[in-house]
């Protein structure tokens, strides 16, 4: 069963490429942010012809990355777990966001602990699954657990270029994920081999595209149009897919889901 989703987004209006924070950008090289803003649009219209609801944030001038909206919180059930940047440069997005979430009604947790919203927690059913290793930190996940009730499953990320979990694994619906199982420490590659026995494998080649930086509505997922490998595999398990090029915004490390922060009420 489809369920039609609400998402917050924000428009990449000072998207740039001025530091180097992730193993994908690179300050030296040349960005477009006509282009940037181009495919970003492109992704709305995409969620919008699904008939999702997309609300959006104002961006902030000297904040790049802002437009990577998926990093501004984490919300279930109408509570909105703030966030704390591990970098400096990305520190003001998170009251930006919390103030957003604040003035729309939601209970908002200002965090003790360094986390970075759905690049590292995302919600699987009745569980979330968290990553660490790069960014969110390991104290965070029962700070996490506390504040939005659900079972927390800890999962090691190993590889730095993939060093937020959406980055390396896709919730396709209640039941099943898509992920890249090199990306994961030996134990947490067991414990998604027990938790989704029948979990759609990415390739490196999938991942490097950030094929499963993606977003499913539980029927369709739109995802990278590079990833034809996933796109493939996904239409094999009965997923409609949507490919879309975010290939501007890769060059921050960012794809599909790094600009969609799902709000749950």
């Amino acid at each position: 069963m489809t369920f039609k989703r609400r998402y917050l987004m924000c428009r990449p209006t000072h998207f740039a490429v001025t530091y180097r924070i992730n193993p994908w950008m690179d300050p030296t090289a040349p960005y477009d942010n006509a282009l940037a803003i181009s495919q970003w649009e492109n992704l709305r219209q995409t969620f919008l012809g699904l008939g999702h609801t997309v609300e959006l944030i104002d961006p902030l001038p000297g904040l790049p990355d802002m437009v990577f909206a998926a990093n501004g919180a984490t919300v279930v059930d109408g509570r909105a777990l703030g966030v704390q940047f591990r970098d400096a440069e990305r520190a003001d997005e998170a009251p930006a966001y919390a103030a957003w979430f604040r003035e729309n009604g939601f209970d908002v947790l200002e965090p003790k602990h360094t986390n970075e919203g759905e690049g590292d927690i995302l919600l699987a059913g009745d569980v979330l699954l968290a990553g660490t290793g790069f960014r969110t930190s390991h104290a965070s996940h029962a700070e996490t657990q506390e504040f939005l009730q659900r079972p927390v499953i800890t999962l090691q990320l190993v590889d730095p270029a993939y060093y937020h979990l959406d980055t390396a694994l896709c919730v396709l619906d209640e039941t099943n994920i898509a992920y890249l199982p090199e990306a994961f420490s030996p134990g947490s590659q067991a414990v998604l081999r027990q938790l989704f026995p029948n979990a759609i494998i990415a390739t490196p080649e999938d991942a490097a595209v950030l094929g499963l930086n993606a977003v499913s509505d539980g029927e369709t997922v739109v995802l990278a149009e590079q990833a034809t490998h996933l796109a493939g595999a996904l239409r094999a398990a009965g997923y409609r897919t949507i490919g879309v090029d975010m290939s501007e915004l890769r060059k921050a490390g960012g794809g599909p889901k790094c600009c969609t922060l799902e709000v749950r009420r």
